[in-house]
Parts: structure tokens; sequence; C-alpha cells
């Protein structure tokens, strides 16, 4: 081999290494599209709205004023954390659908 060439990948090889870098970045964009993303879910009937980004961090809660009890607690705790964790499913839900598609149509003998 002469100094400053680099050396040949064989047959198909260097295609499938060049989809594969263009699929990472192409998932690198998308997962930072939907860490952007804002995801939403409620309950009691709506007095109780938490908003969670793709990250999975929780943004906002909001509660209307008629949800709070002070004799109730517990169903406000168990209420808030309905919400919660339903716009954590939905983050989780909208990153792994996109990982999804970007891989179903991926054919690599051996490695998938």
């Amino acid at each position: 081999m002469s100094k400053g060439r680099k050396p040949q990948m064989p047959g198909n090889m260097g295609n499938m290494m060049k989809q594969v870098q263009q699929m990472q970045k192409n998932m690198e964009k998308m997962q930072s599209e939907i860490e952007e993303q804002e995801f939403e879910a409620t309950a009691g009937g709506g007095a109780i709205r938490v908003v969670a980004n793709g990250k999975k961090e929780i943004t906002a809660i909001e509660l209307k004023e008629e949800i709070v009890d002070p004799d109730d607690i517990e169903m406000l705790q168990d209420l808030i954390m309905v919400a919660v964790n339903d716009a954590i499913k939905a983050a989780e839900k909208a990153m792994s659908e996109a990982m999804g598609s970007m891989t179903s149509g991926l054919k690599m003998p051996g490695l998938f």
C-alpha cells in the first residue's frame, strides 16, 4: 500500500458504512428534534395538566383550583402521578417510534 492512500473496503462494505454513517446522522437529528418537542397529558378530567419534553423532563404542571381539596391530598397526588407518567410515556413512545422508523428499512446481514 502506498503512503497517503486510504485502504479500500471490499465490495459493498464501503457503501454499507456510508449508509450507517448517514443513518447515524439522521438518528441524531431526529433525537434532537424530539427532545425539543413537548408532550402533554391530563388527569382528573383535565383538572391536572402535565407537560414533558422529549428528554423526559417535566416542564410544566398546572392544577385547576377545584381539584385542590385539603381533605383529599392523596387523590391529588395520585392524579399528578398519572399525568406525569402519561406525559413521560408519550415522550418515550415518540422517541421509540422515530428510532424504529429509522431502522425498519435497514438490511445489513449479520447485524440486524
